[in-house]
Protein backbone atom coordinates (compact mmCIF):
# COMPACT_ATOMS: atom_id res chain seq x y z
CA UNK A 1 0.00 0.00 0.00
CA UNK A 2 1.65 3.24 -1.11
CA UNK A 3 -0.93 5.79 -0.02
CA UNK A 4 -0.05 7.99 2.96
CA UNK A 5 -3.36 9.86 3.12
CA UNK A 6 -5.79 9.05 5.93
CA UNK A 7 -9.43 10.13 6.04
CA UNK A 8 -10.96 9.92 9.52
CA UNK A 9 -14.77 9.59 9.63
CA UNK A 10 -16.56 10.80 12.75
CA UNK A 11 -19.41 8.95 14.40
CA UNK A 12 -22.63 10.23 15.94
CA UNK A 13 -23.08 12.22 19.16
CA UNK A 14 -19.61 13.78 19.10
CA UNK A 15 -17.57 16.37 17.18
CA UNK A 16 -14.76 15.70 14.71
CA UNK A 17 -12.32 16.88 17.38
CA UNK A 18 -12.44 13.35 18.79
CA UNK A 19 -9.78 12.61 16.13
CA UNK A 20 -7.36 15.40 17.10
CA UNK A 21 -4.95 13.15 19.00
CA UNK A 22 -5.13 10.43 16.34
CA UNK A 23 -4.35 12.96 13.61
CA UNK A 24 -1.21 14.08 15.43
CA UNK A 25 -0.23 10.48 16.18
CA UNK A 26 -0.49 9.50 12.51
CA UNK A 27 1.12 12.68 11.17
CA UNK A 28 4.18 12.17 13.36
CA UNK A 29 4.57 8.84 11.56
CA UNK A 30 4.50 10.31 8.09
CA UNK A 31 0.81 10.29 7.18
CA UNK A 32 -1.27 13.16 5.86
CA UNK A 33 -4.61 13.23 7.65
CA UNK A 34 -8.00 14.89 7.37
CA UNK A 35 -10.89 14.62 9.81
CA UNK A 36 -13.68 16.71 8.28
CA UNK A 37 -16.71 17.61 10.37
CA UNK A 38 -20.19 16.50 9.45
CA UNK A 39 -22.27 19.07 7.59
CA UNK A 40 -23.55 21.65 10.10
CA UNK A 41 -21.26 20.30 12.87
CA UNK A 42 -18.14 22.38 12.29
CA UNK A 43 -17.50 23.76 15.76
CA UNK A 44 -16.60 22.90 19.30
CA UNK A 45 -18.92 20.77 21.38
CA UNK A 46 -19.91 23.82 23.42
CA UNK A 47 -20.69 25.86 20.31
CA UNK A 48 -22.83 23.09 18.86
CA UNK A 49 -24.70 22.54 22.13
CA UNK A 50 -25.58 26.23 22.23
CA UNK A 51 -27.61 25.67 19.04
CA UNK A 52 -29.57 22.77 20.50
CA UNK A 53 -32.39 21.83 20.00
CA UNK A 54 -33.33 24.21 17.17
CA UNK A 55 -30.42 23.62 14.81
CA UNK A 56 -32.77 22.90 11.93
CA UNK A 57 -30.06 22.42 9.30
CA UNK A 58 -28.47 19.62 11.32
CA UNK A 59 -31.89 18.21 12.21
CA UNK A 60 -32.69 17.86 8.50
CA UNK A 61 -29.44 16.02 7.68
CA UNK A 62 -29.97 12.44 6.47
CA UNK A 63 -27.66 9.44 6.52
CA UNK A 64 -27.52 9.32 2.72
CA UNK A 65 -26.41 12.95 2.60
CA UNK A 66 -23.80 12.29 5.27
CA UNK A 67 -22.37 9.29 3.41
CA UNK A 68 -22.24 11.26 0.16
CA UNK A 69 -20.49 14.09 2.02
CA UNK A 70 -17.62 11.80 2.98
CA UNK A 71 -17.64 10.06 -0.41
CA UNK A 72 -17.12 13.42 -2.12
CA UNK A 73 -14.25 14.24 0.23
CA UNK A 74 -12.60 10.86 -0.46
CA UNK A 75 -12.84 11.41 -4.23
CA UNK A 76 -11.28 14.88 -3.98
CA UNK A 77 -8.18 13.75 -2.10
CA UNK A 78 -4.95 13.56 -4.13
CA UNK A 79 -4.75 9.77 -3.70
CA UNK A 80 -7.15 7.02 -2.71
CA UNK A 81 -7.14 7.28 1.10
CA UNK A 82 -6.95 4.88 3.96
CA UNK A 83 -10.35 5.45 5.58
CA UNK A 84 -10.72 5.03 9.34
CA UNK A 85 -14.10 5.50 11.00
CA UNK A 86 -15.51 5.14 14.49
CA UNK A 87 -19.03 4.03 15.45
CA UNK A 88 -21.46 5.37 12.83
CA UNK A 89 -18.34 6.59 11.08
CA UNK A 90 -17.24 2.96 11.02
CA UNK A 91 -20.39 2.00 9.16
CA UNK A 92 -19.84 4.88 6.73
CA UNK A 93 -16.28 3.61 6.28
CA UNK A 94 -17.58 0.15 5.42
CA UNK A 95 -19.92 1.67 2.83
CA UNK A 96 -17.18 3.83 1.29
CA UNK A 97 -14.94 0.77 1.08
CA UNK A 98 -17.79 -1.09 -0.63
CA UNK A 99 -17.95 1.75 -3.18
CA UNK A 100 -14.25 1.30 -3.96
CA UNK A 101 -13.19 4.63 -2.45
CA UNK A 102 -10.60 3.31 0.04
CA UNK A 103 -7.10 1.89 -0.39
CA UNK A 104 -7.75 0.18 2.95
CA UNK A 105 -10.26 0.68 5.75
CA UNK A 106 -10.52 0.38 9.51
CA UNK A 107 -13.95 0.30 11.18
CA UNK A 108 -13.55 0.98 14.91
CA UNK A 109 -16.47 -0.24 17.04
CA UNK A 110 -18.66 0.12 13.95
CA UNK A 111 -22.42 0.52 13.85
CA UNK A 112 -23.60 -2.48 11.83
CA UNK A 113 -24.76 -1.95 8.25
CA UNK A 114 -28.20 -3.08 7.11
CA UNK A 115 -28.60 -6.84 7.25
CA UNK A 116 -27.24 -7.22 10.78
CA UNK A 117 -30.06 -6.83 13.30
CA UNK A 118 -28.65 -5.19 16.45
CA UNK A 119 -30.65 -7.08 19.03
CA UNK A 120 -28.10 -6.68 21.83
CA UNK A 121 -29.82 -5.05 24.83
CA UNK A 122 -27.01 -2.60 25.58
CA UNK A 123 -27.15 -1.28 22.00
CA UNK A 124 -30.91 -0.73 22.22
CA UNK A 125 -30.61 0.94 25.62
CA UNK A 126 -27.88 3.27 24.37
CA UNK A 127 -29.49 4.33 21.09
CA UNK A 128 -33.23 4.39 21.76
CA UNK A 129 -33.32 8.10 22.57
CA UNK A 130 -31.44 9.05 19.41
CA UNK A 131 -34.18 7.58 17.22
CA UNK A 132 -36.49 10.26 18.57
CA UNK A 133 -39.67 8.23 18.34
CA UNK A 134 -42.74 10.32 19.15
CA UNK A 135 -40.63 13.52 19.15
CA UNK A 136 -40.23 16.34 16.63
CA UNK A 137 -37.79 15.59 13.81
CA UNK A 138 -37.13 19.34 13.57
CA UNK A 139 -35.27 19.22 16.86
CA UNK A 140 -31.84 17.70 17.34
CA UNK A 141 -31.03 15.09 19.98
CA UNK A 142 -28.44 15.69 22.68
CA UNK A 143 -27.36 12.55 24.52
CA UNK A 144 -27.98 13.05 28.26
CA UNK A 145 -24.97 12.68 30.53
CA UNK A 146 -26.48 9.59 32.16
CA UNK A 147 -26.73 7.89 28.74
CA UNK A 148 -23.20 9.06 27.87
CA UNK A 149 -21.96 7.40 31.06
CA UNK A 150 -23.53 4.09 30.02
CA UNK A 151 -22.97 4.21 26.28
CA UNK A 152 -19.52 5.79 25.90
CA UNK A 153 -17.47 6.12 29.09
CA UNK A 154 -18.53 3.24 31.32
CA UNK A 155 -15.88 2.06 33.83
CA UNK A 156 -14.05 5.41 33.71
CA UNK A 157 -13.71 7.72 36.76
CA UNK A 158 -16.54 10.24 37.12
CA UNK A 159 -14.22 13.21 36.59
CA UNK A 160 -13.03 11.76 33.27
CA UNK A 161 -16.61 11.00 32.22
CA UNK A 162 -17.63 14.61 32.84
CA UNK A 163 -14.57 16.04 31.10
CA UNK A 164 -15.15 13.87 28.02
CA UNK A 165 -18.81 14.88 27.90
CA UNK A 166 -17.96 18.59 27.96
CA UNK A 167 -15.19 18.21 25.39
CA UNK A 168 -16.83 15.97 22.81
CA UNK A 169 -20.62 15.55 23.11
CA UNK A 170 -22.68 17.35 20.48
CA UNK A 171 -26.31 17.39 19.31
CA UNK A 172 -27.36 14.92 16.66
CA UNK A 173 -29.77 14.52 13.77
CA UNK A 174 -32.50 12.00 14.50
CA UNK A 175 -32.85 11.49 10.75
CA UNK A 176 -29.26 10.24 10.57
CA UNK A 177 -29.90 7.85 13.45
CA UNK A 178 -33.03 6.48 11.81
CA UNK A 179 -31.17 6.16 8.52
CA UNK A 180 -29.25 3.28 10.01
CA UNK A 181 -32.46 1.26 9.81
CA UNK A 182 -32.96 1.93 6.08
CA UNK A 183 -31.38 0.99 2.76
CA UNK A 184 -29.06 3.99 3.15
CA UNK A 185 -27.06 1.71 5.45
CA UNK A 186 -26.86 -1.16 2.95
CA UNK A 187 -23.76 -2.64 1.36
CA UNK A 188 -22.81 -5.76 -0.60
CA UNK A 189 -21.09 -8.14 1.84
CA UNK A 190 -20.13 -10.50 -1.01
CA UNK A 191 -18.26 -7.90 -3.07
CA UNK A 192 -14.43 -8.14 -3.06
CA UNK A 193 -12.86 -5.21 -1.25
CA UNK A 194 -9.58 -3.57 -0.25
CA UNK A 195 -8.11 -4.62 3.13
CA UNK A 196 -10.55 -4.16 6.01
CA UNK A 197 -9.92 -4.30 9.75
CA UNK A 198 -12.84 -4.29 12.20
CA UNK A 199 -12.09 -3.63 15.87
CA UNK A 200 -14.16 -3.89 19.03
CA UNK A 201 -13.82 -3.36 22.77
CA UNK A 202 -14.71 -5.72 25.58
CA UNK A 203 -16.35 -2.93 27.64
CA UNK A 204 -18.29 -1.24 24.84
CA UNK A 205 -22.01 -1.00 25.62
CA UNK A 206 -23.37 0.91 22.63
CA UNK A 207 -21.56 -1.33 20.10
CA UNK A 208 -20.76 -4.48 22.08
CA UNK A 209 -18.02 -6.77 20.83
CA UNK A 210 -20.58 -9.48 20.01
CA UNK A 211 -22.24 -7.08 17.56
CA UNK A 212 -18.91 -6.21 15.94
CA UNK A 213 -18.10 -9.91 15.59
CA UNK A 214 -21.41 -10.50 13.79
CA UNK A 215 -20.55 -7.59 11.48
CA UNK A 216 -17.21 -9.26 10.66
CA UNK A 217 -18.80 -12.66 10.07
CA UNK A 218 -21.34 -11.18 7.64
CA UNK A 219 -18.62 -10.63 5.03
CA UNK A 220 -18.15 -13.37 2.46
CA UNK A 221 -14.72 -15.00 2.62
CA UNK A 222 -13.77 -14.20 -0.98
CA UNK A 223 -10.02 -13.73 -0.75
CA UNK A 224 -10.19 -10.10 0.34
CA UNK A 225 -8.06 -9.14 3.35
CA UNK A 226 -10.45 -9.13 6.29
CA UNK A 227 -9.40 -9.08 9.95
CA UNK A 228 -11.07 -8.66 13.34
CA UNK A 229 -9.52 -7.56 16.61
CA UNK A 230 -11.12 -7.22 20.05
CA UNK A 231 -9.33 -5.02 22.60
CA UNK A 232 -9.71 -5.82 26.28
CA UNK A 233 -10.77 -2.98 28.57
CA UNK A 234 -11.91 -0.62 25.81
CA UNK A 235 -15.25 1.18 25.93
CA UNK A 236 -16.89 3.25 23.19
CA UNK A 237 -14.78 6.29 24.06
CA UNK A 238 -11.88 4.38 22.56
CA UNK A 239 -10.53 7.34 20.56
CA UNK A 240 -9.70 9.28 23.73
CA UNK A 241 -9.91 6.67 26.49
CA UNK A 242 -6.58 6.49 28.36
CA UNK A 243 -4.37 4.06 26.48
CA UNK A 244 -5.81 4.96 23.07
CA UNK A 245 -2.26 5.01 21.69
CA UNK A 246 -2.17 1.20 21.86
CA UNK A 247 -5.19 0.97 19.59
CA UNK A 248 -3.78 3.57 17.20
CA UNK A 249 -0.45 1.73 17.01
CA UNK A 250 -2.20 -1.55 16.29
CA UNK A 251 -4.02 0.14 13.40
CA UNK A 252 -0.78 1.68 12.13
CA UNK A 253 1.00 -1.67 12.21
CA UNK A 254 -1.92 -3.32 10.42
CA UNK A 255 -1.79 -0.65 7.71
CA UNK A 256 1.94 -1.23 7.22
CA UNK A 257 1.35 -4.92 6.52
CA UNK A 258 -0.61 -4.06 3.38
Amino acid sequence: MSTKTVLFVTGAFVTHHCWDDWKTHFELRGYKTVAPPWPFKDGTAAELRDRQPYDTDLADLTLSELIDHYADIARQLPEKPIIIGHSLGGMITQILLNRGLAAAAVAIHSVPPQGIIPYEFSFLKSTWGALGLFTSMKKTYLMPFSTWQYAFVNEMPLSEQKSAYEQFTAPESKRVARGGLTSAAALDFEKPHAPLLLTSGSLDHIIPAHLNKRNYKKYKQNGSVLEYKEFAGRNHHVLAQPGWQNDADYVLNWIKKY
